[in-house]
């Protein structure tokens, strides 16, 4: 691999992004408070993106986009690039259906094993095209081509942002939980104080983000570093906690919050003020209740964009850097020149991805527009 140049996502995508609120950083762009959303959401509803009500959304954020951007066409085309079979496979699914366009999916990932391809038919009309290489993007756009499948100004180009265009995963994704898994850190300590105690939050985080106790963190960030935060205050214990989970007894974050919340006064003032904060935005459905974690999260995330000299190595730069993947940006930009309208989705919380008033004032920018480095393999020929 080598580095190709210092830039930033916007060099594609401009600021036709969203993060998880669902509210373009374009704000010519309607976003879900402004739109008359389908079915029947709750007001305080933000639809994750493996939900249908996701998909309609953005389809009415793409279709403006399109008009804005002053083209005829409609779209009537889809090609989608993520990292993650499940999750992304059925984003892709969910805006060929609700959109009624046929879609190509590249879905990448880089692993140790030989390189390998394998395309499927996930329903008539959409295609993944899965692949243990991200240089593989160099004979995706070659099947696209060769499949009747042509990219012009009724295509749209649905980027994930989060370990495809960022931090490719198996390749540089390590970087971005790193930062997220030191935000954490960050918030507890700062929080606890003299009371902290590295390896016993080492073992709670490390414990309650394993996949079989999604069911009671929803594998929502915000409650495991809220639940870290409680056990650390020794308000509970946390091998009893991991019991009644486990058993059955604890089933829910919210379950365990209200069990916070009845037992509140006996919390030291500081962590009844943190705790009540988040309980309202909890009790609101806010999906991002933890706000002082995640504004961590951005300045932890933000501190990777671009910290190391264009002349370091570039295994020094995979290793410490979030950086944008070269081959993704390629690609992009091969089709943005042929006339795509191409769109960015991220999962991460806006407070996580974009910065405060204060330091905005300040020259900090949202993660779309932060300068870092691209790095990828050496394609030999031209997208």
């Amino acid at each position: 691999m080598k580095m190709f140049a210092k830039t930033s996502l916007a060099e594609f995508l401009g600021d036709r992004v969203v993060y998880r609120n669902l509210e373009p950083a374009d704000e010519r762009l309607p976003g879900l408070k402004s739109l008359n959303t389908p079915g029947d959401l709750e007001a305080t509803h933000i639809p994750r993106k493996t939900e249908p009500e996701y998909s309609r959304v953005v389809i009415q954020i793409l279709k403006e986009a399109q008009v804005q951007r002053g083209v005829s066409n409609e779209i009537n085309r889809l090609i989608y690039l993520g990292d993650t079979r499940l999750l992304d496979g059925t984003a892709f699914s969910n805006l060929c259906i609700a959109a009624d366009w046929p879609g190509l999916a590249f879905i990448g990932a880089e692993n140790s094993q030989a390189e390998k391809i394998d395309i499927l038919s996930q329903a008539p009309g959409q295609t993944v095209y899965l692949a243990n290489r991200w240089a593989a993007l160099c004979t995706f756009t070659d099947f696209a081509a060769h499949n009747g499948f042509p990219v012009d100004e009724s295509t749209v180009v649905v980027i994930d942002i989060d370990k495809t265009a960022l931090g490719g995963r198996g390749r540089n994704s390590q970087v971005i939980d790193q930062a997220r898994l030191l935000a954490v850190q960050d918030t507890v300590a700062g929080l606890l104080g003299d009371s902290f105690d590295p390896a016993a939050f080492k073992v709670a985080y490390d414990t309650l983000n394993q996949p079989k106790f999604h069911p009671f963190t929803t594998d929502n960030q915000d409650y495991l570093a809220y639940t870290c935060l409680m056990l650390g205050s020794s308000l509970f214990n946390f091998g009893q906690v991991v019991n009644e989970i486990t058993s059955g007894k604890l089933v829910s974050f919210n379950q365990f919050i209200d069990e916070v919340n009845a037992q509140k006064k006996s919390l030291p003032s500081d962590l009844a003020e943190i705790h009540n904060e988040i309980y309202a935005y909890v009790r609101a459905g806010d999906p991002t209740p933890f706000k002082l974690f995640r504004r961590n999260e951005y300045l932890r995330t933000i501190g990777c964009f671009g910290s190391l000299p264009d002349t370091a190595p570039v295994e020094e730069m995979v290793e410490k850097e979030i950086l944008i993947t070269e081959e993704v940006r390629q690609a992009a930009l091969a089709w943005k020149s042929q006339g795509a309208l191409l769109f960015g989705l991220s999962d991460k919380p806006d407070e996580a991805a974009t910065p405060t008033p204060e330091l905005a004032s300040a020259g900090y920018q949202p993660i779309h527009r932060a300068s870092t480095h691209s790095v990828g393999e050496t394609i030999s020929r031209p997208l």
